[in-house]
């Protein structure tokens, strides 16, 4: 019985983590528009050409073209978490952004929810965590969503920004490297991977492999990273945070550090709630004043 019940498990695994079969991969929107601000479901390019990654389009009134805002959403080394994982909305932050004109899309990464696939972000286990690889990994799903998003007519070319969440902001890091011209900000929410080692708040897989890769991502950074992380975050303290952002800037790379007050029981999801964007809306008017100078 207990070998039937493993095999219906690893049946549903497959289902949820592997590639459609004979499906055809077609990418754009997929629904009507809808509230709050022109929700709408796309599905944009992955980096398996066989899975269209599931995505929410929100955009101001008009035909544009607006700025584009993409948001890099959380993620966890439990598979089982990733699979049952709501599709990603940052409702709050994205009503924050458009208001002030961008288009905002909220991809889902493979291996998460919806999308399903092979998660490609794996940091390994605990004593060869190799962050610089599964960060490079998430800023390459970044990047598709946003190469797409930008060939589109209600989308300007340039002046992008890209705003990341925990292990999505982990890979905005190491997208700092990409061409200013085309991504002129990087806000990076609470950013780092390995952090609730065992589920136990306060601990980090590895912690000195992950200062070491944030000061690899700031060797080549070229895009300015605001990097901000509220007071009572037990995923990535403001001090452990700090010492990441010194590593990052200490190679190279153009950090603004940023520590909010407390948000919430767990100020790791800050960004999620409308008192967690309440509280960053200083410091993302800062970060976003240079993009908001620039002229379409």
């Amino acid at each position: 019985m207990r070998l039937l019940n493993i095999l219906a498990l690893l049946l549903l695994l497959s289902l949820l983590t592997g590639s459609p079969l004979c499906a055809q991969v077609t990418f754009g929107s997929s629904g009507a528009e809808g509230e709050p601000f022109r929700r709408q479901q796309w599905r944009v390019p992955s980096p398996d050409t066989d899975i269209a990654a599931h995505a929410l389009l929100f955009r101001p009134l008009g035909a544009g073209p607006f700025r584009l805002a993409v948001i890099a959403h959380a993620s966890t080394q439990n598979v089982l978490r990733r699979a049952q994982m709501p599709q990603p909305e940052y409702r709050a932050l994205a009503a924050s952004l458009v208001a002030r004109g961008f288009a905002v899309l909220v991809p889902e990464r493979l291996g998460h929810g919806a999308t399903g696939g092979r998660y490609v972000e794996d940091q390994g286990g605990c004593d060869e965590a190799d962050y610089a690889r599964a960060g490079r990994a998430t800023a390459e799903e970044i990047s598709f969503a946003l190469d797409y998003l930008l060939k589109q007519d209600f989308v300007r070319k340039d002046a992008a920004i890209v705003i990341g969440h925990s292990a999505g902001g982990w890979g905005a890091l190491a997208l700092a490297d990409a061409d200013p011209k085309m991504i002129s900000a990087i806000i990076a929410f609470a950013p780092g991977r390995g952090g609730h080692a065992n589920d136990e708040p306060n601990r980090i897989c590895a912690p000195h492999a992950l200062v070491a890769a944030a000061a690899e991502f700031g060797k080549t950074a070229r895009i300015p990273v605001t990097w901000i992380v509220a007071a009572n975050d037990s995923y990535f303290a403001p001090a452990f945070s700090k010492a990441l952002a010194e590593a990052f800037h200490s190679k190279g790379g153009k950090v603004d550090f940023r520590t909010s007050s407390a948000v919430g029981s767990e100020g790791h999801w800050m960004i999620e709630t409308d008192a967690g964007v309440k509280a960053a809306s200083q410091d993302l008017d800062r970060a976003l004043k240079p993009v908001a100078a620039k002229k379409p």
